[in-house]
């Protein structure tokens, strides 16, 4: 075969461009846990007072926190480990827009399963597992207007000297008949709390799933005046009912607030997005 009855030998391939994966924004360190609220003026949406609190801590596995977290958002830990909160006190006047305060419909008992968030702007949150609350049409509004967790449970507190008893029973949606009975004896102010203290109660914002974002719901509210407080008795089931391990043993947090006004700014959504484990100090 002659030189010119040959095929011409293939030429080179040159490999096709490498289009790099878009990189996600790194994520905060965690904000400073500050006992005061930010500074920066926030038109209220929502006005209301939380009365009476009654605030328990048990310690969890940041493990079991993380897949019940809004998208975006990570545990938030003190020291390597993470908290569920069961809070139970009495709403009081809730109002929109600066107007008054409603005084029936918007004040009601009502008892939270609380975890804490932080996320990719490094902005420390709530995140409710549920709030039970014996209002029916403030649950229904919630429900649908924030997609908050809100249900509908027969509930009370009563007060005899310095001892508060708070009951809940479930009623809708489920689990039905999950209840929580705090029976506590309050104490003395607290001149200094300590870190951890401020750490569980100092809370400038919610994060919630929210339409499939993560909103986040800005709040502000003077320093909580926190008392120390003697656990009598205590019996609940809601924190099992919100998907973490059922709590093993006494809390290892106690307190008692008697309460502060509180308003809420509007919401805030944040991007859809891959979610990132941040740095916690």
């Amino acid at each position: 075969m002659s030189f010119a009855d040959r095929a011409p030998e293939p030429k080179p391939v040159s490999p096709l461009p490498v289009v790099p994966e878009p990189v996600s924004p790194l994520p905060a360190m965690p904000e400073p846990v500050s006992p005061r609220p930010p500074a920066a003026p926030m038109r209220p949406l929502l006005t209301q007072s939380w009365l009476d609190l009654a605030f328990l801590h048990w310690a969890v596995d940041p493990a079991d926190v993380a897949p019940l977290l809004p998208r975006g958002t990570v545990p938030d830990t003190f020291d390597g480990t993470a908290y569920v909160g069961l809070v139970a006190f009495r709403m009081y006047r809730v109002g929109w827009l600066g107007l008054p305060g409603i005084p029936y419909l918007g004040t009601f008992p009502e008892t939270n399963v609380r975890l804490y968030s932080v996320d990719e702007r490094g902005r420390r949150g709530v995140v409710f597992r549920s709030l039970d609350a014996s209002r029916l049409i403030p649950v229904l509004v919630a429900r649908a207007a924030f997609r908050l967790p809100y249900v509908w449970s027969r509930m009370g507190i009563e007060r005899s000297g310095d001892t508060l008893t708070y009951t809940s029973t479930r009623r809708w949606p489920g689990p039905r008949g999950a209840r929580s009975r705090i029976v506590l004896r309050a104490g003395d102010a607290i001149e200094e709390p300590t870190p951890l203290e401020h750490f569980l109660t100092a809370r400038w914002a919610l994060h919630s799933s929210f339409f499939g974002r993560t909103a986040y719901l800005p709040n502000a509210h003077p320093q909580w005046p926190l008392h120390r407080a003697e656990l009598l008795e205590y019996d609940e089931d809601l924190v099992a009912a919100g998907g973490l391990p059922a709590p093993a043993g006494e809390p290892v947090s106690v307190l008692y607030s008697p309460g502060v006004p509180v308003r809420f700014g509007p919401q805030r959504r944040g991007a859809r997005g891959r979610c990132h484990r941040l740095r916690n100090p």
